[in-house]
């Protein structure tokens, strides 16, 4: 897969009742990033939490955000934002689960929907649209980060965009301490990092991180939280050596893709023959350029691990991104066969498939596509790259859904009830495509009226 298309979209301000003014400024810019590896690590820490709180995970969304200050958030319902900074910084699996517990008990506690109504419109529609939207912007990527795509959009005020009051911070912090205690996890982590936060209360409002400003933090919050240590059964529960692998790999990869090569070779030696080191330093070396030593180092983690998906994944991006796009299908073929399930390897599959300029590789794009779709129907790269794919094997119809399909994701209902007319007129009539351009019509109509 190409791990990460950037989209930088300026902000534009917006008219918000908000607590405290705290509205983006224009031409301040939000990014977001998809990585497949990633979104399993956190939606492994975040599912069980779901459960316990009577969410079903299937509904409930999480967005990584390109930011480097400590933050997370919730938004327009069931939402949830995590700061790249936060799991950088993060030190265990679990202080990452222990915000993701805080955060939890603010959805299920329905604190949004308490908020005033228009920062719930601005929330849900600028926010929401935003993030579902903005991929379909792009038509290719640049590989600057790991795994997939850097969205932006307008509305997201992202280091003040909510300020909780405290009655809700304690009612997020007691809900999320049930959900650690009946899934047996540690509240140490959630504990360590109010800790840090405390330990930021002295500095200027510019210099604390955004949690600090819309989570206030109070000593009554600590005092709770510490006490819930002291008794609960599973305050000592340590994380998995897995876990705790995994997590490893996920904050080098990360540090590799965002921080510059050279920073990264700093920090990762030659000396280090950990995987986290050794994954970082592919990275980073691919990132220079320096594909002579980038393709050894990601060979020898795949001949390690033949089974990871994200190794081929990797080994696919290097090859594409330096134009050896034939060459990059057979890794992401079995990234795909490894890991099936995945939309964001399907659709890297089909970007490679496209790009090799072979007619006789286009319907398996399309069937890629159409595979990655059926998960993911919001994902607009994924329908652009259908559309091309489409027109390319002489379906103009088909190539016109999909750039109205594209075009609803993206919030743009004028292009989208262009395109969805454009193949009603060359689809047959009583075939879903035909079916489905008619209901993107009323769709593109309905949200217009609304």
């Amino acid at each position: 897969m190409r791990i990460f298309w950037r989209i930088l979209c300026t902000l534009l301000a917006i008219g918000v009742a908000l607590p405290r003014p705290a509205v983006a400024q224009s031409g301040e810019r939000i990014s977001f990033i998809r990585d497949a590896e990633i979104e399993e690590i956190i939606r492994g820490y975040a599912a069980p939490l779901f459960g316990a709180a009577g969410l079903d995970a299937e509904f409930v969304r999480i967005y990584l955000v390109n930011d480097r200050r400590l933050n997370a958030f919730v938004a327009g319902g069931q939402n949830l934002f995590i700061n790249t900074g936060l799991l950088m910084r993060s030190e265990t699996p679990n202080q990452v689960i222990g915000v993701i517990a805080h955060e939890t008990g603010h959805i299920a506690g329905g604190h949004l929907a308490r908020t005033q109504e228009a920062m719930r419109n601005a929330t849900a529609q600028a926010i929401i649209a935003m993030v579902l939207g903005a991929a379909a912007a792009v038509a290719s990527g640049n590989g600057q980060v790991a795994g997939a795509g850097m969205l932006g959009g307008a509305g997201l005020a992202q280091q003040s965009m909510l300020h909780y009051s405290v009655t809700q911070e304690a009612a997020a912090d007691q809900a999320g301490l049930s959900f650690l205690d009946r899934t047996c996890q540690s509240a140490r982590g959630l504990l360590r990092f109010f800790r840090i936060l405390q330990e930021q209360e002295l500095m200027s409002a510019v210099r604390q991180d955004p949690y600090l400003r819309t989570h206030p933090l109070t000593r009554q919050r600590m005092e709770i939280v510490e006490q819930h240590v002291e008794r609960s059964r599973c305050s000592d529960r340590q994380d998995s050596p897995e876990a705790i692998e995994r997590h490893a790999r996920m904050k080098a990869k990360l540090a590799a893709f965002l921080d510059p090569p050279g920073t990264t070779l700093a920090h990762f030696k030659e000396s280090d023959g950990s995987v986290a080191a050794r994954y970082a330093r592919a990275i980073a070396y691919y990132r220079q350029p320096d594909l002579k030593k980038a393709l050894p180092l990601i060979d020898g983690l795949i001949r390690d691990e033949p089974k990871n998906p994200y190794f081929q994944e990797l080994k696919g991006q290097m090859l594409f991104e330096n134009g050896r796009i034939a060459d990059s299908v057979a890794p992401y073929e079995e990234a795909v066969r490894l890991k099936p399930s995945s939309a964001l390897l399907r659709i890297g599959l089909a970007s490679s498939l496209i790009e090799s300029n072979d007619p006789t590789k286009n319907k398996r794009a399309i069937t890629q596509l159409n595979e990655a779709l059926r998960v993911e129907d919001d994902n607009g790269h994924g329908w652009h790259l259908l559309a091309v794919a489409e027109g390319r094997d002489g379906d103009i119809g088909m190539s016109a859904l999909a750039l109205a399909e594209e075009a609803m994701a993206r919030g743009d209902r004028k292009t989208a009830r262009q395109q969805a007319t454009r193949a009603t007129q060359l689809l047959q009539v009583g075939t879903p495509g035909r079916m489905r351009a008619e209901d993107l019509k009323r769709d593109a109509a309905r949200k217009d009226d609304e």
